[in-house]
């Protein structure tokens, strides 16, 4: 992603790459390259003075420090497209104490302490977002629009990509991730069932609409049938309610986002069916694409050019993205990342996920295993402890403390 959003950068009026942090800094000289940057454009830097000067001569700075690019003067917006929970934290936080704007692509690190950051922008004076392009703000553009010319959403998603298989790991995709330019390790993350729950728990926490079921349905709906299929029972669907986050795994959905809708009034029915929008009393109002890395600039844009967020949590999430082990796990093994061969994600409520003492996907890696935990059982803080030295454990401990404060009052 942050190669993708490197190359995009190049091809869009207005705005300027300044620096790139990368653990690996040959990789991000190789990234500049592929997006058209001539090798004596990149300089290595390792101050914020560094930084400035590069920038200020011209050049991008690369960097293997973030908090060396966080600190730098030159830089108004930061991107975090690393995926990891903990170093999104850090990095934003670090950003924000600059004075930074932040888009949030990394949805690992937003859904698990999102509201955090969010407060922490706000206190500064400065925009946390969420990232244009990726599904939960593509779904989000559908929900905004049929809430403001008064529509009720009953549900909302997106299709699935890649062929759902819950137990997938690393090691039988390493030739399909070759082939489609990609880590095997991220593939996985996607095929496994994980992104598809987090970016759903991401859509929840930002609307108030929530899992209908542990895991969501996940029918095999096609674009046609979406609004036969994620509609209440009680009219032929699968919903026990309406106000519902879910996917598709059904033809023509995916790469897309949809949200169904409806009106009580027979008049707005009449439109929508004359409009070809649907046969009623439901309609799918569907985006079938989004560009991911492509779009993720525009937040970057809106952030510095007009103070907007396309996408951040509420107050009080009613969502949570817990733990499900792929295999059996045994006491005192340390666990890996997200789309390795230890866990998955798994969608739920939150008053479910804090009921079952769930430990946040978010806070899974780097864990240590307490207990025997069989293949498919959830990870909880009985059977698995997780690493107290990373700083989005420590934030999300005083998050969930002050939640259950709150609850008792």
């Amino acid at each position: 992603m942050g190669t993708d959003i490197m190359v995009q950068l190049n091809r869009m009026p207005g705005l300027r790459l300044g620096a790139v942090a990368e653990m690996r800094p040959p990789q991000a000289r190789a990234a500049a390259a592929m997006a058209g940057f001539p090798e004596d454009r990149t300089v290595y830097a390792e101050t914020p003075a560094a930084i400035d000067a590069a920038i200020e001569s011209g050049h991008i700075a690369i960097t293997s420090d973030p908090a060396v690019l966080a600190r730098s003067g030159r830089i108004d917006v930061v991107i975090d497209a690393t995926g990891n929970p903990n170093t999104g934290t850090q990095f934003a936080l670090e950003s924000i104490a600059s004075g930074k704007h932040v888009v949030m692509l990394n949805v690992e690190a937003d859904i698990t302490i999102g509201r955090h950051l969010h407060e922490a922008a706000k206190r500064a004076g400065v925009v946390y977002t969420g990232a244009a392009g990726d599904e939960p703000a593509a779904t989000l553009e559908l929900i905004g629009f049929a809430q403001s010319i008064g529509l009720e959403v009953v549900c909302a998603g997106k299709g699935k990509n890649n062929p759902l298989k819950w137990d997938a790991v690393p090691a039988d995709y390493e030739a399909e991730a070759r082939a489609r330019n990609m880590n095997a390790r991220m593939l996985v993350e996607f095929v496994d069932g994980s992104k598809t729950m987090v970016e759903m728990v991401a859509i929840a926490n930002c609307t108030g609409l929530v899992p209908d079921v542990p895991g969501m349905h996940g029918p095999a709906a096609t674009r046609e049938e979406l609004a036969s299929v994620l509609i209440p029972k009680e009219h032929g669907g699968v919903l026990s309610k309406k106000g519902c986050v879910d996917y598709s795994i059904g033809k023509g959905v995916a790469p897309g986002v949809f949200c169904i809708v409806t009106t009580d009034h027979p008049r707005l029915q009449e439109r929508l069916i004359d409009l070809k929008v649907g046969k009623g009393p439901y309609f799918a109002l569907t985006r079938p694409y989004h560009l991911t890395s492509m779009e993720v600039p525009l937040s970057a844009a809106r952030a510095v050019l007009h103070g907007q967020a396309d996408m951040v949590p509420l107050e009080q999430p009613v969502a949570e993205c817990v733990t499900v082990a792929k295999r059996d796990l045994a006491v005192g093994e340390i666990l890996g990342r997200i789309g390795e061969t230890d866990y998955r994600a798994w969608a739920m409520t939150h008053a479910e996920a804090r009921n079952a003492n769930a430990v946040p996907l978010g806070l899974a890696q780097g864990a240590k295993v307490l207990k025997p935990i069989k293949a498919g059982d959830r990870l909880t803080y009985d059977n698995c402890a997780p690493d107290e030295s990373l700083l989005v454990t420590q934030i999300r401990r005083r998050m969930d403390q002050s939640d259950t404060r709150l609850h008792a009052l």
